[in-house]
């Protein structure tokens, strides 16, 4: 109960503030229009007793400070809505963005302060305090802007970090030592988690590059709604945890951005490009479109496909029809590692072990198809 009494005694006295800003805004209008008619030389309330005047101040307070204290419900929620998208638009905002978009605000506030200084010279007030506001808000959001799209090019993190400019040297001189290429992952492929176990057995060399736009993707999905989406974003955030702590591969959190592409894929290939990189994926679309484009990749299911058990025509092997093909009378079967084994005339031994003989097998960097027929 006194949890409750006390929020009610913080509304309404946060409704009374509300109601003394709007009297104060209501006597600042009223002082602004008055400054205004004494401008163009028309009656204006200083010429007035000085009774009356105050009578009229204190009418335009009061009706005013109500006036806000009934809309200040609307007020206050409007607020909330508006610092909770703040909240929401910054926290997805990648540091460099802020750090960029932080240090062009502060030079447009401060060339627009020195600028404002020149039009304060201007005679008629309310001119001089129009120009200097639209100039504030005009630098304030190309400031902004600009900082945010030249990111790549501020390095305050690095020269504040001492420990952390250390550590990217150390990559470098590696990449440098070893020759070898940064490996830049895509998003599905950490997904996928097999890379982690690649990584292991050291056959991987070079620095593993993560793009900020992949880790902000991961973390979209792993805060989606659908159950299936959100598993999978959160395994990917934790495979990245398991390279970084327990893989001895040097590992980059890549920040820069390329505003003006839409897609992760097409990012991710400019960014390998431009690092002289390779990218890492089991996408086959992405692997095709990197080749088209002359960007290097590594598509993990040929690498899986590379390094399966070999199957041959003419082999035997017993399999579990487990449902119907696609043509009248198959059956499908499935290896342990998953290959599909499509069995002529399987269909009648639903649910059985039987003996098939391999007839032919189909590899691509989809995956593996072996078509086998009853022995």
């Amino acid at each position: 109960m006194e949890p409750e009494k006390n929020r009610q005694i913080g509304r309404v006295l946060l409704r009374c503030l509300i109601a003394l800003l709007g009297a104060g805004l209501g006597v600042a209008l009223l002082a602004g229009i008055d400054s205004l008619m004494k401008l163009i030389g028309l009656v204006n309330l200083s010429l007035l007793v000085s009774v009356a005047a105050l009578i009229v101040y204190i009418i335009v307070a009061v009706a005013f400070g109500i006036l806000f204290y009934f809309l200040s419900p609307a007020i206050i929620r409007f607020f909330t809505k508006v610092v909770s998208h703040i909240e929401k638009t910054l926290f997805e905002i990648p540091i460099m963005d802020l750090v960029g978009g932080t240090v062009g605000l502060i030079l447009g506030l401060v060339i627009a302060l020195l600028l404002s200084q020149l039009v304060n010279m201007i005679p008629i007030p309310p001119v001089s305090t129009a120009v200097s506001f639209v100039l504030y808000i005009t630098l304030a959001y190309l400031g902004w802007t600009i900082g945010r799209k030249r990111r790549s090019e501020v390095r305050l993190l690095e020269s504040l970090s001492p420990r952390k400019a250390a550590k990217a040297e150390r990559l470098a001189k590696t990449e440098r030592k070893s020759g070898a290429r940064p490996k830049v992952l895509d998003t599905s492929v950490i997904i996928d988690g097999r890379i982690f176990d690649i990584c292991k057995t050291g056959i991987v060399e070079g620095t593993l590059v993560i793009p900020s736009f992949v880790l902000q993707e991961l973390r979209h999905v792993a805060d989606s709604a659908d159950s299936l989406k959100r598993n999978r974003g959160r395994r990917g955030l934790d495979i990245l945890n398991k390279i970084q702590k327990e893989l001895d591969v040097p590992v980059r959190v890549e920040e820069r951005d390329y505003d003006d592409i839409a897609e992760v894929d097409a990012k991710l290939l400019k960014l390998a490009d431009e690092l002289g990189g390779v990218v890492v994926t089991n996408d086959y679309n992405l692997n095709k479109v990197a080749a088209v484009q002359g960007v290097p990749a590594l598509n993990i299911n040929e690498l899986a496909n590379a390094v399966k058990p070999v199957v041959l025509p003419g082999e035997e092997m017993v399999v579990t029809i487990l449902k119907d093909g696609k043509e009248a009378g198959q059956g499908v079967a499935y290896l342990d590692d998953g290959t599909m084994i499509v069995v002529d005339g399987g269909r009648r031994f639903m649910n059985e072990e039987i003996e098939v003989t391999v007839t032919s097998v189909l590899q691509t960097a989809a995956g593996r198809m072996i078509f086998a027929k009853l022995k």
